[in-house]
């Protein structure tokens, strides 16, 4: 190779930029534009001879100056000079240049691409890291400042290649859930290429991924009158297909980490680092960032660089450290120092034994190391002075154990982890290594059990790492014994994870064991944090404020915090945000078996008998702020606890939804539980809780947790407890339009209620009779229902309870076909509703009063209520009459032909219908849309809105088949009338 005549030895060339050559990373003289423009040509065409008029063309065109054959073989000698006779070859009167295909960045970047496309079903993240290392590739504008017709078609098509390549990378942006990142770079480069639709699509995609469908479906708008007015076409048909995709909410759209001083002892240069893992996986983004933190010691920034990593046992702090630690050693020659401090045991190493243990590696002889630990850390410091060395100070105490062992002097760095939280370490940079992502799970399990068993059974594999919590310990003893057993299968191993019960259990290989590691950290706790572990560790939610622990704990609010910031800075449990916490699934199995074995059952049974009583006091309390005038909270379970108390409705409000997922939890817990005295408190959170359900943000677990105390009840003969659960339960049926369902509780329920003499549910149940009649079209019976329940809120001095009634009594009227009456009657309940000061139910007196307006033909006084109606919904968050405000919007635009109003109101309420509204809604919806659309004058997309209506109403064996059938059938006839109930 140093004869340079070896066919492409020690070269790279460039073509994709300014056209350049390097030999062994020197830089080559390539020439004049023209010579460049001659290398350029015989580098693209793979090897393959070109001959003289091949090249005179591509050089020239069709009129080369006379001198052009004599310039061509100049510029070949000068070549053949630069880069050796092995390389430029000349063969039949041509030439050709023979390099490995390696050597050229734009067949590196052919390879990158196709083993990207190789690996995208299967690793999508990693096809993206190798688009993002082909673009890499990419210097500038493709042979830039070349002359010639050749380049200028050259650059053409490399430039088209190069946004095709990014196209790529972008669809596996979104591929990888990087949609919102991809928004801001798809729009610069929609702008740039306005009339490539592909780039259109993904950009449409990623909006609507990130949230921003109406952005979406206006990207399309703006596409369609682009092409029609610059080519006369319209959008393509996969364009038009996502367009339609987006407006149904398709579910498939869904989006898928020195100089020694004279005299001094020599210095050693100790490699102290243990070996890194081989299968080490993931965590790039902290090796980038740790990384960048030792690199920090060698700029010359006159600091140390001490970087501390923080994470539960278990989580790879070691692993990750040791990785980083090795990466960086080019930056630390004089040497790494290591040591296993010995927090987590029983006896952690002692900082003057570790300072006498460094000095001896950095060449001190015993004789020259002091005594005192204050002479040894003053020598330490001395003997690194000027020289640039890293010490790794592997699993801390705290932060008092390492000070001394700090190098202290630029140029040094420091490379600590602990569980403990070192926010009392001066000056460091504080990493908190979290579980890792499901992908490295995968990829970390597949990389020791090998690609062939996890690839046949992939679920199952998913399964294993998510029963290990993503815990990086955890899988690997789990991938550890499925190695070593062939005779298993991966779902061999995924069942015996999925008992709960038995899981730390069977985390354990040789001397690696999940329990052990936890144990570790467990007993340097106090008796008071030992204590606050195990019982914070039985509530089922995914998470628990402060105030609900301080409940469980039965101690002050200060107290309790101190306890769980404690928690926090040694890693057995995590800040999920500001006063809430959460257990990593692993750790919280662990707590519970200390709590099993360390708390009798009573006091395990009083921790959560005192969370349910907080969440019923407090979801009392906001329940009574938004509903004056609701006499059902006197009816409720009595508690000891006082709970929360609210200052305004937006607080209260705030306080419930965020509170939801743990609200119904502990209703779950204590339905699952067996304990016979939980029942009725749960059953009343529900009830104070009912706001969750017209929300339609928790309905599978408010339905899952209703059921539950159904069962129960049953189970233990509590009529008043099951009446009030079939209410609620029944209630939810209906908004999600489960009708039969819903009819069959709401008959039990009122039943149950009149058995238990229980004016809540003898109440509700008839008024939830009444809206399910309405909704079948049995009017009159829907009136005597709701009549019923109005004569029982009355009896029982329910303000709240008698407007709702009254609200839904004036449907019933209306469709009776007394629109007087039913006008009076909203105007009645709209008043009471302002008399009470209700909160988000004065939205649904306005939305009836708009509703029975409409009617009444008096379409500017409904709009008016309806409006104010809707800001009402969305305040208080309540999806459900969101989507029908929007759908009774709809229907009065319509009434007064206003149909592009129409259509946009209903294409909004039919993003939510489709979520938590039910078939039946989603099939009104659509038959207004059709409307709609139709009296724009779009027939053909009408006529498919009536199609999959009549599709839906059919199968439910709606009456509302025939009015659609009607429409499709025959346009012209008077308008078909449309009932909804909600």
């Amino acid at each position: 190779m140093g004869s340079g005549t070896e066919p492409g030895g020690g070269l790279r060339f460039a073509v994709l930029g300014p056209v350049r050559a390097w030999r062994d990373d020197q830089p080559i003289a390539t020439g004049a534009p023209q010579q460049r423009a001659l290398l350029a040509v015989l580098l693209l065409r793979g090897g393959r001879t070109a001959t003289a008029p091949e090249l005179l063309d591509a050089l020239w065109g069709e009129t080369p100056p006379n001198t052009a054959l004599a310039a061509l073989r100049s510029y070949a000698f000068r070549l053949r000079k630069a880069l050796g006779s092995g390389t430029l070859v000349t063969d039949s009167g041509g030439y050709s240049i023979q390099i490995p295909v390696e050597a050229l960045d734009s067949t590196r970047v052919e390879q990158l691409a196709a083993e990207a496309e190789k690996v995208r079903q299967s690793d999508p993240a990693q096809a993206r890291d190798l688009m993002v290392s082909a673009l890499d590739l990419w210097k500038g504008e493709p042979l830039a400042g070349l002359p010639g017709p050749f380049a200028e078609t050259q650059r053409v098509r490399l430039a088209e290649w190069h946004l095709g390549l990014i196209e790529a990378r972008l669809e596996l942006d979104l591929e990888t859930g990087a949609h919102a990142e991809a928004v801001s770079e798809l729009t610069a480069i929609t702008a740039e290429h306005p009339l490539r639709e592909r780039l259109r699509a993904l950009l449409m995609l990623a909006l609507y991924r990130s949230g921003r469908q109406a952005e979406a479906l206006g990207v399309y708008a703006d596409t369609r009158r682009m092409l029609a007015d610059e080519l006369g076409i319209d959008p393509s048909a996969e364009l038009s297909e996502l367009h339609q995709r987006i407006l149904e909410a398709d579910s498939g759209l869904a989006p898928p980490q020195g100089t020694l001083a004279p005299g001094a002892p020599d210095i050693l240069r100790p490699a102290q680092l243990p070996a890194t893992v081989p299968d080490f996986t993931g965590r790039a983004a902290f090796v980038r960032e740790l990384s960048e933190q030792l690199s920090a010691a060698t700029t010359g920034s006159g600091v140390m660089a001490v970087s501390a990593v923080a994470g539960i046992g278990g989580v790879g702090k070691t692993t990750l450290a040791v990785q980083v630690a090795h990466a960086g050693r080019e930056c630390f020659p004089d040497g790494q120092l290591y040591v296993d401090l010995q927090g987590t045991g029983p006896r952690p190493a002692e900082p003057e034994a570790v300072l006498g243990s460094f000095l001896r590696a950095l060449g001190l002889p015993d004789a020259a190391i002091p005594e005192s630990l204050a002479d040894r850390a003053a020598l330490y410091r001395s003997t690194l002075d000027g020289r640039r060395v890293l010490a790794l100070l592997d699993n801390a105490y705290d932060a008092a154990q390492i000070r001394q062992l700090l190098p202290g002097t630029p140029g040094c760095a420091a490379l600590v982890t602990s569980r403990v939280r070192m926010v009392d370490l001066a000056g460091a940079h504080l990493v908190d290594l979290d579980v890792m992502s499901p992908e490295e799970s995968l990829l970390l399990f597949t990389r020791i059990v090998g690609e062939e068993r996890v690839n046949s059974e992939r679920q199952a594999a998913l399964d294993v790492v998510a029963a290990c919590g993503f815990l990086p310990l955890a899988i690997r003893i789990a991938a550890a014994r499925l190695a070593a057993r062939r005779t298993w299968t991966v779902s061999v191993l995924a069942n015996k994870l999925a008992d709960h019960r038995r899981r730390l259990d069977e985390l354990r290989a040789g001397d690696l064991a999940v329990k052990a590691t936890f144990a570790l950290g467990y007993g340097h706790l106090s008796a008071a944090q030992a204590r606050a572990f195990r019982l914070l560790s039985l509530p089922e939610g995914p998470d628990i404020s402060l105030d609900a622990a301080a409940a469980v704990l039965d101690l002050d609010r200060y107290r309790t915090e101190e306890l769980l910031e404690a928690l926090v800075d040694i890693s057995l449990i995590e800040s999920a945000a500001p006063a809430r916490y959460r257990f990593h699934d692993l750790l919280r199995l662990y707590a519970r078996e200390r709590a099993e074995a360390d708390e009798s059952t009573e006091d395990r049974c009083a921790a959560l008998s005192r969370l349910l009583d907080f969440s019923l006091a407090s979801a009392v309390s906001a329940y009574a702020l938004e509903n004056p005038g609701d006499r059902v909270i006197d009816h409720l379970a009595p508690t000891t606890h006082p709970g929360l108390s609210f200052a305004a409705r937006e607080d209260s409000l705030e306080w419930l939804f965020s509170e939801a997922q743990g609200l119904l939890a502990t209703v779950q817990q204590a339905a699952d539980g067996g304990c016979e005295s939980f029942l009725r408190r749960a059953v009343d959170v529900l009830l104070a809780g009912q706001d969750l359900v017209e929300s339609g943000v928790y309905s599978r677990q408010f339905e899952q947790a209703a059921r539950a105390l159904v069962t129960a009840a049953e189970d233990c003969g509590d009529a008043l407890v099951e009446g009030r659960g079939r209410v609620w339960l029944g209630q939810l049926l209906r908004l999600s339009g489960r009708f039969e369902a819903a009819e069959e509780e709401a008959k039990r329920a009122l039943l149950l209620g009149l058995a238990a003499e229980d004016p809540v549910a003898s109440s509700y149940a008839p008024n939830l009779r009444g809206s399910l009649a309405h909704t079948g079209h049995r009017f009159a019976e829907s009136a005597a229902y709701h009549t019923t329940a109005l004569d029982a809120f009355r009896a029982d001095g329910n303000k709240h309870g008698e407007v709702s009634a009254l609200s839904n009594l004036a449907r019933a009227q209306q469709d009776l076909g007394d629109t007087e009456a039913a006008t009076a009657t909203a105007e009645r309940v709209v008043a009471i509703h302002r008399e009470l000061g209700a909160g988000f139910r004065l939205g649904n007196g306005l939305y009836t009063m708009g509703v029975t307006l409409t009617a009444a033909g008096r379409f500017d006084e409904a709009l008016d209520c309806l409006i104010e109606a809707l800001g009402i919904f969305r305040a208080a968050r309540q999806q459900f009459w969101e989507g029908m405000t929007l759908f009774r919007l709809a229907q009065l635009h319509l009434a007064a032909q206003r149909w592009r109003q129409s259509a946009a109101h209903i294409e909004q309420s039919l993003v939510i219908m489709r979520e938590i509204g039910g078939e039946w809604r989603t099939a009104n919806a659509l038959t207004v849309l059709g409307r709609a659309l139709d009296g724009m004058g779009q027939q053909i997309r009408a006529h498919a809105c009536w199609q999959d209506a009549l599709a839906i109403f059919s199968s439910l064996g709606s009456p509302e088949a025939a009015d659609v059938r009607r429409l499709l059938g025959d346009e012209d006839q008077d308008e078909p009338r449309s009932t909804v109930a909600v």
